[in-house]
């Protein structure tokens, strides 16, 4: 159940003795589980009221909002509660680093995902962080007629290895697509997430 202002008074705050819940973040663009912590309902009216996701800190015993010394704050994208209503399950966009040490997630995993949509964001970076070094950068700064040109010549070299054996150079221009589509997507301003909406509503 998604939670909403509305719907704080639902939770089962009084399951456990100190009237917390775990509330799990996860990175709403690559799903990857980046920290834990605790709320009760002061913690979860400030986290939708500000959009910033905010804790009960059982160690400072006060609210704590995640990144109030670091800077690297969890802006709220939605909170789902679990069956039994005593669970949070936060979807953020973090903006920096989440532990303490410095690392992506408190368990040390870089937060990255999926490794499609890692190379989107790198691509996305290269468009808006241009680099004299970056390949991407120069095809991007060619236009959006280069960019269709490059795709279109990537389909036609593997529809070409398609009618062969060659396992290597078909899996190679298959890449070769794929890369220059997520740069075309870039180019437009669409993301490959907008293309998987199309898909799951033609499935249903």
């Amino acid at each position: 159940m998604q939670i909403t202002a509305n719907g704080t008074a639902e939770l089962n705050f009084n399951k456990f003795p100190d009237g917390l819940v775990p509330a799990i973040v996860q990175d709403a663009r690559t799903r990857v589980v980046l920290m834990q912590g605790y709320m009760n309902p002061a913690a979860l009216t400030q986290t939708l009221t500000t959009g910033r996701v905010t804790f009960y800190s059982r160690s400072k015993q006060r609210l704590w909002t995640k990144g109030e010394t670091s800077g690297n704050v969890l802006k709220l994208v939605r909170i789902d509660a679990d069956c039994d209503l005593d669970s949070l399950l936060i979807q953020a966009h973090p903006t920096g680093p989440v532990c303490h040490t410095g690392a992506d997630t408190c368990w040390d995993q870089p937060n990255q995902g999926d490794f499609l949509d890692h190379l989107e964001r790198t691509i996305q970076d290269r468009r808006d962080n241009p680099s004299e070094s970056s390949y991407t950068t120069s095809l991007l700064q060619r236009g959006i007629n280069k960019v269709a040109q490059k795709v279109g010549e990537e389909a036609v070299e593997l529809v070409i290895e398609a009618k062969d054996d060659d396992k290597d150079l078909f899996l190679g221009e298959a890449a070769d697509l794929m890369y220059h589509y997520l740069v075309l997507l870039a180019a437009k301003g669409y993301t490959l997430n907008e293309v998987r909406d199309v898909l799951r509503s033609r499935h249903q």
